[in-house]
């Protein structure tokens, strides 16, 4: 086949429609785990004033790929075997194999846990009380009481930004990263953002709040907490074969998606940059143009 796209989120289906159009010969390989699933209404994705739900625009995107003759199956790649001058070949954890010309990632990443007792944690990222990205949604916890729980690399950045959502803003941190530097903690303070000294331990979610005990058996509640722990790419299909990534894992691509590995293309969240749905649909498009103006044109 031409090209094997892995991932089924937004990225893989917008490279499906485009290589659909483009009359290639590929499938989607989907192991359904899209954190777009996730999203309970997103707010700032173009074209949808009232907002639309993760699940709703995965399934929109579906039919629409398969409505150009696009082929999905759900199902997770092992393996991936690059023969150069032969394209690839694909190992399936079903025992099932593939071969293609070209590979497109779409993979995505996985927010990193926190290593705390959590409850009802998909409800509570369905109900809004618990959320992973301010970029996306702060704008709809606008002035409301919010927590957020964060890691060394990640407290400044997302605390200043949610700062600029909210002047009630608590800061957490945990066990093995509570201690502030002066300067983090002089930023902090100087910005109106409250900080709790001792280490978030347990997260609780209840009716209409969502609750923090502290190291000290405190508990502390707020309307919404954000966890901002860090991302892990899901690009081992790739490091696997010595594709260039960042110390997350995140792939490095050129300016037409295509990775270190001649041949192999990625797009979405698995790839260095910002992460986003729209940045992963333009990815997509480029990466599948790119992909179809490197093979040979199909016959009308």
């Amino acid at each position: 086949m031409d090209c094997l796209v892995i991932g089924g989120g937004p990225a893989g289906l917008t490279a499906a429609i485009y290589l659909a159009r483009f009359r290639r010969h590929f499938l989607i390989v989907d192991a359904a785990r899209s954190r777009a699933s996730w999203i309970p209404v997103s707010h700032n994705h173009p074209g949808y004033p009232e907002g639309i739900a993760g699940k709703d625009l995965l399934k929109r995107m579906r039919v629409q790929a398969e409505r150009y003759g696009a082929k999905i199956v759900q199902g997770e790649v092992e393996r991936l075997e690059h023969r150069p001058g032969n394209g690839f070949l694909a190992f399936m954890k079903d025992g099932t194999r593939y071969e293609a010309e070209r590979v497109l990632l779409a993979t995505g990443t996985d927010d990193l846990p926190p290593p705390l007792t959590l409850s009802n944690l998909e409800e509570a990222v369905a109900r809004g009380l618990l959320r992973y990205c301010p970029i996306c949604d702060a704008y709809e916890v606008m002035n409301r009481k919010v927590a957020v729980v964060a890691s060394r690399k990640c407290r400044i950045h997302e605390a200043l930004l949610l700062r600029g959502y909210t002047a009630d803003l608590t800061l957490f941190t945990l066990n093995d990263d509570w201690e502030l530097p002066e300067e983090e903690r002089r930023v902090l303070t100087d910005a109106g953002i409250g900080i709790v000294e001792a280490p978030a331990e347990e997260l609780a979610f209840a009716q209409d709040r969502a609750a923090i005990r502290t190291a000290d058996g405190d508990w502390h509640r707020f309307e919404c907490l954000y966890i901002s722990l860090g991302l892990r790419a899901r690009s081992g299909l790739a490091t696997a074969l010595g594709a260039e990534h960042d110390p997350d894992g995140a792939l490095a691509v050129d300016a037409h998606q295509e990775t270190t590995v001649p041949g192999l293309f990625a797009a979405g969240d698995v790839v260095r940059g910002l992460a986003q749905i729209s940045v992963a649909m333009g990815q997509a498009a480029v990466a599948a143009t790119a992909i179809h103006n490197g093979l040979p044109l199909p016959r009308a």
